[in-house]
């Protein structure tokens, strides 16, 4: 049976995009899959974070303009790095009936991360878009942190190669993820 699929779009606000590496580039390659999704009648949920740093209503707190949620798409806000704890994400994806969630959004190492393995372990296969998620600009000051670009290839061979006992595990570009192929007519590409 084909899955059911949602895009996730991960905190992709104001502020993150700001400090984000890539950031034009992983923006643009969201919201090419944002269209084809909505052209292909598949949900796309965004997901905000809140903290003090990033306070509801603010600008900081919105979401950039690119990848603002349409009228009537669901949005969930989350005050952890899991996009599920504390939040209606499981409740919204199975009302719509998902099996398998699309992940793009910051930070690759903290929030696509945690929510990319917490939707696996809540039953869900997954497709983390190689392209479309990214961490933030390292500067000076960030000696213990990887590069940016290496964090986020790291993080891509994690997915390529890690397994999950009954459930499917796909690491795609952007350009690759198709919403519209049934299961067995997917081919799985290298990213």
């Amino acid at each position: 049976m084909p899955p059911t699929t949602a895009l996730l779009v991960i905190d992709m606000q104001n502020t993150t995009v700001a400090m984000a590496y890539r950031a034009a580039e992983t923006v643009a390659a969201i919201a090419g899959l944002g269209e084809r999704a909505r052209a292909a009648g598949v949900p796309v949920v965004t997901v905000r974070q809140q903290d003090a740093g990033m306070v509801p209503g603010t600008e900081g707190w919105r979401v950039v303009p690119e990848l603002a949620p349409r009228e009537g798409e669901p949005v969930v806000d989350k005050t952890t790095p899991d996009s599920f704890l504390g939040t209606d994400l499981d409740a919204v994806l199975t009302a719509r009936g998902v099996t398998e969630v699309i992940v793009t959004g910051f930070a690759t190492e903290v929030c696509v991360d945690t929510t990319a393995r917490q939707a696996l372990s809540r039953g869900y296969d997954l497709v983390v878009v190689a392209d479309g998620h990214t961490t933030s600009v390292r500067t000076g000051a960030d000696t213990d942190l990887v590069p940016a670009d290496r964090s986020i290839a790291q993080y891509n061979a994690v997915y390529r190669t890690i397994g999950w006992p009954g459930r499917r595990i796909q690491v795609r570009a952007a350009a690759d993820v198709d919403f519209g192929a049934p299961e067995g007519a997917r081919e799985v590409r290298p990213a």
